[in-house]
């Protein structure tokens, strides 16, 4: 087992920030993270159970878990924790070191910045799809930042308030924070 993947979801995703991982040609920095804890924590898709979509969430860690989302957009965790335990963390925004050109083509028309700023946009700049799903990324040991944040996750209804995103703290490639939309009632 890969020595970044050691451990509980919450213990690893701060250690991740400032590695560096390579995929399709393009290799980023991460600087923004989340935490999912499996079937303690109601806002892993392992809260309910293992299904086709989360196995490989179920170990064996250190392998990438993909899945597609609103119909349109990929987004990768990498898998942590002990063999049968699931727990990932949420690859949410990267700074581009290598291979600009290649993350460029991917996405035209966006700033540098923005490149892999969110999750979806990671997945493009690095080609990840659900073909990827189960594989061993390519991670190296990058610069530790000199300060790490913390506050709640991006977009969830039901866990919101845990505050188990990480993020290098005033990197421009950090998406902005945004609670979950309240659907409107229709009064059924």
């Amino acid at each position: 087992m890969p020595a970044w993947a050691e451990g509980d979801p919450l213990e690893v995703a701060p250690r991740l920030l400032g590695a560096v991982l390579t995929h399709g040609g393009v290799s980023l920095r991460l600087t923004e993270v989340e935490a999912y804890a499996g079937p303690d924590d109601p806002g892993s898709h392992a809260y309910r159970g293992r299904t086709a979509r989360n196995a490989v969430m179920f170990g064996p860690p250190g392998h990438l878990y993909v899945y597609f989302v609103y119909g349109m957009h990929h987004c990768a965790n990498l898998v942590t924790g002990p063999d049968g335990a699931p727990g990932a963390v949420l690859l949410r925004a990267g700074e581009v070191v290598a291979g600009l050109e290649v993350a460029r083509s991917r996405r035209p028309g966006s700033s540098d910045r923005d490149l892999a700023r969110g999750p979806a946009r990671l997945c493009t700049a690095l080609g990840i799809d659900l073909g990827d799903n189960g594989v061993r990324p390519e991670l190296a040991a990058g610069e530790e930042p000199a300060s790490i944040s913390t506050g709640p996750r991006v977009g969830l209804r039901h866990a919101a308030d845990r505050p188990w995103r990480f993020w290098v703290t005033g990197d421009p490639t950090v998406s902005t924070y945004r609670p979950a939309a309240r659907r409107p009632s229709t009064g059924r």
